[in-house]
């Protein structure tokens, strides 16, 4: 078993580019909703229960916040978006935050995108597809909280979503996942080891 995600350390949180660590090596970085289930993703998929912060209250991470696996690895966990109950001012500081980060961090190989099962493809979500086919990063989709619906449910809803991303030019990942259930985790972790192991 790979055990470099397991070895995953908090670095610290940036407000912005400047503040970030050295653009060097290879960097994955997780993007969702608030309340998607992202933090939680972070923890199962290292091991690590308090890895990144889990809040009830959605939107607590307003910050880029990486995390070290090794010298040349790293994960990034963006800020969440879209939840209604943050002012507009601070909405308008996180988009300019992630744009700035997806469009300029060369370490930025991958993103992987978490839904919740029960809403997938959200507007919020379009727009960063949108961004990755543009800017031709690989791009995987955890569709998690699958523990919450039957699996028929979750399997119906991973087929639809992989047929509505078959209009884009690059090819899309997408896969169930469970952090309760544990469901998913091996399936993560060898496509990490792919893009990762790709150029090293």
């Amino acid at each position: 078993m790979n055990t470099l995600y397991h070895q995953a350390k908090f670095v610290l949180s940036a407000p912005d580019l400047n503040a970030a660590p050295a653009d060097t090596g290879r960097e994955v970085a997780f993007a969702g909703r608030s309340n998607a289930g992202k933090s939680s993703a972070l923890n199962t998929l290292t091991r690590q229960k308090s890895l990144a912060r889990t809040s009830k209250t959605p939107g607590r991470t307003q910050l880029l916040n990486f995390f070290n696996l090794n010298e040349e690895l790293r994960f990034v966990d963006l800020p969440g978006y879209g939840y209604a109950k943050v002012p507009e001012r601070v909405k308008r500081q996180w988009h300019a935050l992630m744009e700035t980060y997806l469009q300029e961090r060369e370490s930025l190989y991958g993103i992987i995108l978490v839904m919740d099962v029960r809403h997938p493809l959200t507007e919020f979500d379009w727009q960063m597809i949108e961004w990755c086919s543009y800017s031709k990063k690989p791009l995987h989709i955890l569709l998690t909280k699958a523990d919450k619906i039957n699996y028929g449910a979750a399997k119906n809803t991973l087929l639809k979503v992989q047929r509505e991303l078959k209009e884009f030019e690059m090819s899309v990942s997408v896969q169930l996942f469970s952090s309760l259930k544990k469901t998913g985790v091996e399936d993560i972790h060898q496509l990490l080891d792919e893009w990762f192991e790709q150029g090293e």
